[in-house]
């Protein structure tokens, strides 16, 4: 499918993962509204607009869909759902605070976000809504529970919302990567490059509308 002259949503477009692939929709001539709750360090494009936006509260969630349609106009047809945190350490010395604060950010962001995109994709029949997974939403790995478990969640938010909306010709995937070289991984050998999930992304994106991604999961070669 020709993206170009789309208009995408990318959250957590600030750094790594989210600017890689905002960076890389723009090359397709598509018009990017970046949420997140600081600007991208150097960088500027008339084909990108920085909404402002705490995806873990709803009203600012609203606020920022309300602007962006604004700006950019009624019809979203790309939702790129990747802002998301994580913290290492055993269940029982993780404050409280912080187990909300990643099912905030990772699951209820995520839901904030895509039930605001997808009446008007039902209604234009055109639709593709990505989400950024994990390879820890599909193994569990110690001391790493609440993040695991919010990725866990994100495979499952998108296998159903999958069945929910095919038959409005909406379609809905999940990227899982491995490591990836945005600072949260501790090891820096091997790791994959945002650049490259970019790519995915966008090969993704520009498929026939009968063929279909669901679950695709990358990994580096040799980790």
């Amino acid at each position: 499918m020709d993206i170009q002259g789309r208009t995408a949503i990318v959250t957590g477009a600030s750094r790594g993962i989210g600017l890689a692939i905002t960076k890389a929709l723009i090359e397709e001539g598509v018009k990017v509204a970046g949420w997140s709750r600081t600007l991208p360090e150097s960088f500027t494009h008339n084909q990108f607009h920085h909404i402002k936006t705490d995806l873990t509260i709803e009203d600012s969630v609203q606020s920022a869909f309300d602007e962006t349609l604004s700006k950019l106009g009624n019809s979203i047809s790309i939702l790129i759902n990747n802002a998301g945190m994580g913290y290492r350490g055993p269940m029982d010395e993780m404050p409280s605070e912080q187990w909300r604060r990643l099912f905030d950010l990772n699951v209820h962001g995520l839901f904030y976000t895509t039930k605001r995109v997808i009446p008007q994709m039902k209604t234009e029949q055109l639709g593709h809504i990505i989400n950024i997974g994990s390879g820890a939403g599909t193994n569990g790995i110690a001391e790493m529970s609440c993040y695991c478990g919010t990725k866990f969640a994100v495979n499952g938010i998108t296998q159903s919302l999958h069945q929910e909306l095919r038959d409005f010709g909406v379609k809905v995937s999940c990227l899982s990567p491995g490591s990836v070289d945005t600072g949260f991984s501790q090891s820096k050998k091997n790791k994959l490059l945002p650049e490259d999930l970019a790519a995915s992304v966008v090969h993704m994106l520009k498929y026939p509308k009968n063929f279909h991604y669901t679950d695709v999961q990358v990994r580096p070669l040799q980790p």
